[in-house]
């Protein structure tokens, strides 16, 4: 089932409110996201069959805020709020982190499906320390980090632009014990999954960012930004995941080829160019099973730019080795009325049957 965003729902609080305003910000995106989750822990909200239950779902969203304001904050504002070096909170079942701090979750009773979903900044690392674990393993409690995201079985980012198998993403505290305490993220999203029966049991752990100085794959925190991506002299692939739709404006392609951009043909693309960028696009996370929709195969200076009516759109560079690429890019959120009335360079057409 694709991702049915909360702007196509038109659907509005009990008090009249419009619901886009708390819909579109990155933490409850992610938590309405939650309920396509597919990996060791079944989806916590399987039950959310119909839109009213969701709705309800989401009022009890907005009163966990609440009762702690510092949910919906940017992190470089969560982190002058706090007025102390490490910010610390409970952990909740489902939830979303985007700033260090430390985090406990202690179980009321028996918790069987949860995540927690975290983003840093594109050009950052995520460290996660384990201070303190008190979990079951062998009554079937559970504490894997995944390296990147999976929603509803697909992985960001995917098998074939992360360095790793899938099965190597996963870190098992019952398999490795506090010998690990300390893991790191190969991009700017980790999530941690965890299950726990006995009312009183738990975790604590802490997050950390560091620079990463050539993010290679990255989600965006927010539905407009600008990024540049370099891939310097190495054979890799690397994704830059949106998860609106957007305007695309590239301004600057640097790949050592000649000038020029071609759009995406079935039977042809980039050829036998080991350096290109591809637009993709598409209802899901995994950027391998997106279509693709234009391919930028020769250096250039812009702006070429696209609308691209998806709910994920990914820039993707794929890299030979034997340049230093080069990418610069801006983006925004296409608003409702823009999907309505395409003009101009617009592929709209492969996605909006999911919105």
């Amino acid at each position: 089932m694709p991702w049915s965003f909360p702007w196509s729902l038109g659907m509005s609080w009990s008090d009249g409110k419009d619901l886009r305003p708390f819909l579109w910000t990155r933490e409850t995106l992610i938590l309405f996201a939650v309920g396509q989750i597919e990996g060791p822990a079944a989806s916590p909200l399987s039950h959310l069959s119909n839109f009213s239950r969701l709705t309800h779902f989401l009022c009890q969203l907005r009163e966990a805020t609440d009762h702690d304001p510092f949910l919906l904050f940017g992190a470089n504002l969560k982190r002058e709020l706090a007025g102390e070096p490490l910010y610390r909170r409970a952990l909740r079942c489902l939830d979303m982190l985007s700033l260090p701090g430390q985090f406990t979750f202690t179980a009321d009773g028996p918790q069987l499906h949860c995540a927690a979903f975290l983003i840093a900044e594109p050009e950052e690392f995520i460290t996660i320390h384990y201070d303190l674990v008190s979990i079951d393993c062998q009554g079937g409690d559970f504490l894997k980090v995944f390296d990147g995201w999976i929603l509803k079985g697909e992985k960001f980012p995917s098998s074939q632009d992360h360095p790793l198998p899938t099965t190597e993403r996963y870190i098992d505290f019952c398999d490795s014990g506090l010998s690990r305490r300390s893991i790191r993220s190969s991009q700017n999203v980790a999530m941690i999954f965890f299950r726990v029966h006995e009312p009183g049991n738990g975790f604590t752990f802490s997050i950390k960012t560091d620079p990463n100085l050539f993010p290679c794959n990255a989600i965006s925190q927010t539905p407009s930004g600008r990024f540049t991506l370099v891939v310097p002299h190495s054979r890799r692939n690397c994704s830059f995941s949106i998860i609106y739709p957007v305007v695309i404006k590239i301004s600057d392609l640097t790949l050592g080829h000649l000038h020029g951009l071609q759009f995406k043909n079935p039977s042809a693309g980039c050829g036998g160019i080991g350096d290109f960028v591809e637009l993709l696009g598409g209802p899901g996370l995994d950027p391998s099973k997106m279509m693709p929709l234009a391919d930028l195969c020769y250096s250039f200076h812009g702006p070429a730019q696209m609308k691209i009516g998806c709910d994920n759109t990914v820039v993707r560079m794929v890299s030979s080795g034997k340049h230093i690429n080069r990418v610069t890019f801006e983006y925004r959120q296409l608003e409702p009325y823009e999907l309505e009335n395409p003009s101009g360079n617009s592929i709209q057409e492969i996605c909006l049957s999911s919105l």
